[in-house]
């Protein structure tokens, strides 16, 4: 098959036109801007295209289908095109479904977690050397790409996002991959431009769940009421509800305890605690034992960006954190909290979401720093203006936060200004955010500039 995708350089996108170059499909794509890795990562796939921009000339009629990825607009030339000539189009998870319509598919959705619980099950179904395939959101050790698809696996693992579809289908994602087994890790209001309201919001996870067969199951949070109100009113009666298991912390390592044997484990947090069990009940619905996951989970050491260690020394650790949203937030700076609780907690957050840079919606942040001992919030009036929101200002955020330790910077020399302020013996520090704090090396600054101070 020939296959065309309208921006390629996505992050999704060109995993995926990687997974079907190596299914041997004929692959062409286009797309206004590309950066690495999904840039050197085509050129490396031969995929990569010659020209930035949109080239409806590319549109012929010896394409098979097109895969509209989400950064494209409704108007883009290379799609009206596409229509005009009757070529069918797909989504992203539209094409994804199609080619795994005849495999079991687990969907992992829920405001937080969904990445890391994913992630979890590739590791350990991948040391149990399992044919499966998979989708998910973050690079991971042991997988050159974030998609693979087979003709052969029985299975696939899918990450399953509540946003949008593309700009043609404004259903969630994890809608259309229509689940076997669905999980739902936690209900936390977040996409406040496409969802309005929190019960809005609810509403996507109950459908999700309902979309589940007879035959299939729901495993679902019991620590979020939020989930639970979702799960009682799921209509399949094959439901599996998991929690956080017993574990200890001895010297700075978290080890889960079960059937009087001690397992140790290299993530930390009662977050991914709970998304360990996840990935347990989802690997228990796939004929794996207990004792098989734990021992497997062990060599785990986390997804890309979520609590990665930047360096660590005896007295001075660094992360950062794809955490966005209120809820990831509190939780990635209580995990560091009770992880090395003789440190001081210095928690960096950068709000650069469409939710998080809305005056609106800024309320749900109240109190989520908290237990940092100096928190602070950076925001770039940049990301305003391509979002096309109103403007922000430091004393707005502060009074939102309702913190009085609060830091509030809004360019990237007054955040480096304010962190070189810091020392940093015996602390812990974390940066927390879905963007890249204005273009900051944070590993670079981390280990030449903050290791030399603690």
């Amino acid at each position: 098959m020939k296959i065309h995708f309208i921006a390629i350089g996505g992050s999704a996108m060109h995993n995926l036109a990687i997974a079907l170059k190596l299914k041997n499909y004929e692959i062409s794509g286009s797309d206004d801007e590309i950066f690495d890795p999904a840039k050197s990562r085509l050129k490396k796939y031969g995929i990569l295209p010659e020209k930035i921009g949109w080239y409806p000339k590319k549109i012929t009629q010896d394409i098979d289908a097109i895969v509209l990825g989400m950064h494209a607009r409704e108007d883009n030339p290379e799609l009206v095109k596409a229509r005009e000539m009757g070529i069918r189009i797909y989504s992203f998870p539209e094409f994804l479904y199609e080619q795994s319509k005849d495999k079991k598919r687990v969907v992992i959705g829920g405001s937080h977690g969904k990445t890391t619980i994913t992630s979890m099950i590739l590791h350990v179904l991948n040391k149990l050397k399992k044919d499966f395939d998979f989708m998910v959101g973050a690079q991971l050790d042991g997988f050159e790409v974030m998609v693979k698809l087979s003709e052969t696996a029985p299975i696939i693992i899918l990450e399953g996002d509540e946003y949008l579809t593309s700009p043609l289908d404004r259903r969630p994602k994890f809608w259309v991959y229509k689940p076997d087994i669905g999980v739902i890790s936690g209900i936390a209001w977040d996409h406040f431009n496409v969802f309005q309201t929190f019960e809005i919001y609810k509403n996507q996870f109950l459908e999700f769940a309902n979309l589940i067969p007879e035959s299939g199951r729901l495993i679902y949070c019991h620590e979020d009421a939020n989930v639970v109100e979702v799960a009682k009113k799921f209509t399949c009666k094959n439901k599996t509800s998991y929690g956080i298991p017993k574990f200890e912390i001895n010297n700075g390592k978290s080890q889960i305890l079960h059937s009087g044997e001690r397992f140790p484990i290299s993530v930390f947090g009662k977050h991914n605690l709970m998304n360990i069990e996840a990935a347990r009940c989802v690997c228990n619905e796939l004929g794996i034992s207990d004792i098989e996951f734990y021992n497997a989970i062990s060599s785990f050491e986390g997804a890309s960006k979520r609590l990665e260690k930047l360096v660590h020394n005896d007295d001075f650790v660094a992360y950062k954190d794809f955490a966005h949203s209120p809820s990831k937030v509190e939780a990635t700076i209580k995990a560091v909290k009770e992880q090395y609780p003789q440190n001081k907690v210095v928690a960096v957050l950068e709000l650069h979401t469409y939710s998080s840079l809305n005056i609106n919606f800024l309320d749900q942040y109240q109190s989520t720093m908290d237990l940092a001992d100096l928190p602070i919030v950076y925001f770039d009036n940049y990301a305003l203006e391509i979002k096309k929101l109103p403007p922000l200002n430091i004393e707005m955020i502060k009074e939102k936060f309702n913190n009085e330790k609060i830091i509030v910077v809004n360019d990237k020399d007054s955040l480096k200004e304010v962190l070189l302020e810091q020392t940093y013996k015996n602390s812990s520090l974390i940066f927390m955010s879905s963007g890249n704090f204005g273009g900051l090396d944070l590993e670079g600054f981390v280990n030449e500039v903050v290791k030399e101070k603690s």
